[in-house]
């Protein structure tokens, strides 16, 4: 276990990532889901994210449900606000947004005070909880005024009168995520996408900041949205057709954790896991195999012979992990 920063949060190196049981691009079956949440639970995974976007609110009803089986001071859970929901009447589905979901609701940019506060109460609700332990500013890319004026003092009064144990932002960016890390007193920030075995640009400068303020980075999207996970053409990198240039660079690295007697999946897990900035790395399942999977993953010690090889061909330029 690890601790967010110097809230005295902790959480568990490998965390359940919520947005997969929201229903995102397929439908997951509310039996499916708790059934993830469960081997999730089974597997030692003691940190659980989600957010209102995921699924318009589904994710969160889901993951309350399913965490009601175990004692709350056992796990720590992470919810983001943002995207506040209101009722819609317009109909049809949300897969415009990603979702396999009827769009009962829509999103509403807000990152107010107000806007914070009613969301997060809204989240409780959904979770069927008194409180939860980490608050993200969720993807505050076009909304950076509001989100440093008015968000982020609201987290911050938050957690001065103990509604949260935690604070930060998730993006999939690390430049404004370096933002609040220097210009701010958050715990910890989340960053999707940006330091995989694909994609280092968070070691530019958001890693060394964190590392620098004592402030705690959760790793998202590890397998870049798929390619990581099982390279093959029509694999996608950031929720796209992965580029050919990006296909082969991945099918290469498959090829020599194989010979190396791993699975890419392992590799890129232990990347994300290994900078001493990153306290838990996110992973979202649609199944309980997939959870034990990821798991299994996890703990595959990875040969250092395997890292050397990578940067011998050039498919790996930093020094992390040593």
């Amino acid at each position: 276990m690890n601790t967010l920063g110097g809230s005295g949060v902790r959480v568990s190196g490998l965390a359940f990532g919520g947005a997969v049981i929201g229903n995102l691009f397929t439908e997951v079956t509310d039996d499916q889901a708790h059934e993830a949440v469960t081997a999730a639970w089974d597997s030692g995974i003691r940190y659980f994210d989600t957010a209102p976007h995921y699924g318009l609110g589904l994710s969160e009803r889901r993951l309350g449900e399913a965490l009601k089986a175990y004692p709350r001071a056992e796990f720590t859970l992470s919810t983001k606000v943002g995207r506040r929901l209101e009722p819609a009447t317009d109909g049809g589905d949300d897969l415009a947004n990603a979702f396999a979901v009827p769009a009962t609701q829509r999103r509403v940019w807000d990152f107010s005070a107000d806007g914070v506060r009613r969301t997060l109460d809204a989240s409780l609700e959904r979770l069927g909880l008194d409180r939860v332990d980490v608050v993200y500013l969720h993807d505050p890319d076009d909304h950076a005024e509001e989100a440093f004026r008015e968000g982020y003092p609201a987290l911050e009064k938050l957690r001065s009168q103990g509604v949260v144990g935690a604070i930060g932002a998730g993006m999939n960016q690390a430049e404004m995520l370096t933002r609040f890390v220097r210009d701010t007193d958050v715990d910890v920030v989340l960053c999707a996408g940006r330091y995989t075995l694909l994609d280092q640009s968070a070691l530019t400068e958001l890693l060394p900041a964190a590392v620098e303020r004592g402030v705690s980075v959760v790793v998202g999207g590890a397998f870049n949205s798929g390619l990581l996970a099982d390279p093959r053409p029509g694999s996608t990198y950031n929720y796209a057709q992965a580029p050919g240039d990006l296909l082969d660079r991945a099918l290469r690295m498959k090829e020599i954790a194989e010979r190396h007697g791993i699975s890419l999946r392992a590799a890129a897990l232990a990347f994300c896991a290994a900078h001493p900035a990153v306290a838990s790395v996110l992973v979202g399942a649609r199944s309980a195999d997939e959870v034990r999977d990821a798991a299994h993953q996890f703990t595959t010690p990875v040969p250092a012979a395997f890292w050397q090889e990578l940067r011998d061909k050039g498919l790996l330029t930093t020094e992390e992990p040593s």
